[in-house]
């Protein structure tokens, strides 16, 4: 049997919460690299002669080093072809240097030991925007020997990356900026509409949608010195309820107030009738699991407190009673497809 994980989260219905915490500006990201090269100097672990690409890769690189030689007569061993991958900071500036890193390709065995030439990454639009080499680092144990086993056909370059054309984002000279929640919600959209409103005492935003708030620049500002006050902001952020489910784990994540109504369900050969009281019974054969819940085992029956029925208690009491991940998930998914459960189920 699996072993079953259940995670207690503490939710409320409000927080409070920082903008800069709830919500993005539009155009402030990062921006995604890649590139192809080759690592050498690896200890025979490189790519056997199965990889035709590179080996096509070192005849063009020596080709273009004044050195004409076939594909098919090189049989090194010492050398893996990779992809580059990197992320762009907003607002890096020529000169800067980024952490890069590097992915095997090929059926090399292990980077360990290699450095990686020098390689062009671009961005989607084919552009160049960044420069990458240096000595491959794979961490972790590579050996036989105590500590954690690494992954060493992928590897990391601390700092191996140059940026070398910058992505312009000028907000210094614009008057309107932008705003989007990182999930939708009609709530916390005015939520940040009010707070910014009431810190400036002037309408300086104005919530579009469920996800979008447009921001005027106050007179008296800098759009840097507005954008950073505005991030700074406190406002109440309303959460939706959630349970989380993994199948693949049996990992339910929920909040702890999630409250379900109480019913009468068969699964398998699992038959629970769910009774809310506001004085516990405690029949013969019971188990006490706290002061807010009882399971009556020679009833099949789970009492609760008034207030206190929750998904968090039921996943407890049918876990107590021998239910599997399965069953718990199963059981779950109808609950929520009858209506006993009003937060939202995620199946991941």
């Amino acid at each position: 049997m699996r072993n079953f994980i259940l995670f207690l989260l503490t939710i409320t219905t409000l927080y409070s919460a920082k903008i800069s915490n709830v919500a993005n500006i539009v155009g402030v990201r990062d921006n995604h690299l890649i590139g192809y090269s080759l690592v050498i100097g690896l200890k025979k672990t490189g790519d056997g002669t199965t990889s035709k690409f590179t080996l096509q890769s070192i005849a063009n690189m020596l080709k273009a080093m004044n050195i004409d030689m076939d594909s098919v007569d090189i049989k090194s061993k010492n050398v893996a072809a990779v992809v580059v991958t990197a992320e762009l900071a907003p607002f890096s500036r020529q000169g800067d240097k980024f952490n890069i890193t590097v992915s095997s390709i090929g059926d090399a065995k292990s980077l360990e030991g290699g450095t990686l030439l020098m390689t062009p990454l671009k961005g989607v639009d084919g552009k160049i925007y960044g420069l990458a080499q240096g000595a491959v680092s794979i961490g972790g144990r590579n050996g036989k020997g105590a500590g954690v086993d690494s992954h060493p056909t992928v590897g990391l370059i601390y700092n191996g990356g140059l940026v070398e054309r910058e992505i312009s984002l000028d907000l210094y000279n614009q008057e309107y900026v932008t705003l989007s929640l990182k999930e939708s919600n009609f709530k916390n959209s005015v939520s940040i509409q009010k707070n910014i409103n009431s810190f400036y005492n002037t309408q300086v935003a104005v919530a579009m949608d469920p996800r979008t708030i447009r921001l005027k620049k106050p007179q008296n500002r800098s759009m840097i010195e507005f954008l950073a006050e505005v991030q700074d902001i406190d406002m109440d952020y309303d959460v939706k309820s959630k349970i989380v489910i993994n199948e693949r784990t049996g990992t339910i994540i929920s909040g702890v107030g999630i409250k379900i109504k109480p019913i009468i369900m068969t699964h398998g050969d699992i038959t629970i009738k769910i009774t809310e009281q506001s004085n516990l019974s405690n029949p013969a054969g019971a188990m006490v699991v706290d002061e807010n819940m009882v399971i009556g085992l020679n009833e099949n029956e789970l009492y609760t407190k008034t207030g206190t029925t929750t998904v968090a208690n039921l996943v407890r009491s049918l876990q107590k009673m021998g239910a599997t991940p399965k069953d718990i998930i199963s059981i779950l998914e109808a609950m929520k497809s009858a209506g006993s459960i009003s937060a939202e189920l995620k199946v991941i």
